[in-house]
């Protein structure tokens, strides 16, 4: 067998998210392992570095596929893009890797992006990719608040209660917040960098900052809640339109040159 790591891009509306259901709902893992079965004949598991809620994209999930063909990259990615259409999903880049190489395992690194727009016309070329709010949030009450989230901390607070993880604790290496033009209003960027995330983590801590830029909350109330260690004490779930998994790092990058 041969080992194929996978850049993966897709369109989160039309799946239940990434992983594959036992009830047959479509997801992005379904969705290529099939793909594979048309290249070649039998049952296909492929791994990937995070598990995607329903409704969230991917500019840079990466994942692994174990092959009997010794199969050209270039080709390989051909092959799979062909058979995925018309699914918003493509292989935006493949690589041959050593059997040691795992999609989950071997990150150290994964990156996310959320997107929201103030404005308050709706959203049309971005409706389903952005989370739209009406009122121009607070920027500096934002990076206030975000700052406490920034370290190694007990996330309970920011974790869904069916998270699976072991631990709560994880460290958040970076989280910035950024203003971009945008069509009759303004784009808020949240991107967020750590080893790995909880379930709902990011969700959690960007529905928790729009009440800060909002005004609703003041910025050291999220200090607060993540000390409270309580779900409850968390604020609104964002929606899952505005996150993006936009990349993974690897020791050494699978898909370099």
């Amino acid at each position: 067998m041969s080992r194929y790591a996978l850049k993966v891009e897709y369109h989160g509306a039309p799946f239940c998210g990434w992983q594959r259901q036992a009830d047959g709902q479509p997801s992005v893992q379904a969705a290529i392992e099939e793909a594979l079965a048309r290249l070649e004949p039998g049952p296909h598991r492929i791994a990937a570095a995070g598990r995607t809620d329903a409704g969230v994209h991917a500019t840079g999930q990466v994942a692994h596929a174990d092959l009997a063909r010794d199969w050209d990259a270039f080709r390989l990615s051909e092959a799979l893009n062909w058979h995925l259409r018309p699914l918003p999903v493509a292989i935006t880049a493949c690589a041959r890797v050593d059997d040691e190489f795992h999609a989950r395992f071997s990150a150290v690194e994964r990156r996310y992006l959320f997107r929201m727009v103030a404005r308050r016309a709706p959203v049309t070329h971005d409706a389903g990719l952005v989370w739209q709010v009406l009122s121009r949030p607070d920027l500096d009450a934002l990076r206030e608040g975000a700052a406490h989230l920034v370290g190694r901390h007990d996330f309970t607070t920011f974790r869904a209660a069916l998270c699976q993880a072991d631990s709560p604790v994880k460290t958040l290496d970076e989280i910035t917040v950024s203003e971009h033009p945008y069509p009759g209003g303004t784009e808020i960027r949240f991107a967020l960098r750590a080893r790995s995330f909880l379930h709902n983590q990011v969700r959690s801590i960007v529905g928790t900052l729009e009440r800060v830029g909002a005004g609703a909350w003041p910025p050291d109330r999220v200090a607060t809640a993540l000390a409270a260690r309580d779900r409850a004490a968390c604020g609104p779930v964002a929606p899952p339109q505005g996150l993006y998994l936009t990349g993974v790092t690897y020791p050494a990058d699978p898909f370099a040159g």
